[in-house]
């Protein structure tokens, strides 16, 4: 994959968590700027982050659990260490800082 294509898929993945959180009703905000996506827990300020890194094929979420890197694996982005989901592990990292339940459909 070139990096047109991972920036392609990235942008998507980024609009479908937009979405999922919009849908969710949460208490929760994100702003989409310069490739990173900043997801902010309006009860209590904290952020999880992702942001894409199109040198390695990555995309690396850092939140209060820790820092992981996903790459896209048989059709799904995986934890590069576990291989658990980015969509699992997303929607873990939502409900340990906010309290609040999105499930992630991507």
């Amino acid at each position: 994959m070139n990096e047109a294509q991972f920036n392609q898929l990235v942008d998507e993945l980024m609009f479908s968590i937009e979405e999922s959180i919009d849908d969710s009703g949460a208490d929760i905000d994100y702003e989409n700027s310069a490739g990173m996506l900043t997801i902010t827990c309006e009860s209590n300020g904290s952020q999880i982050i992702l942001s894409r890194q199109a040198a390695v094929g990555e995309i690396w979420l850092a939140a209060k659990s820790g820092g992981f890197h996903f790459k896209l694996q048989e059709d799904a982005w995986r934890n590069t260490v576990s291989g658990e989901l980015l969509s699992t592990m997303l929607s873990d990292a939502c409900l340990a800082q906010s309290g609040e339940s999105i499930s992630f459909d991507f």
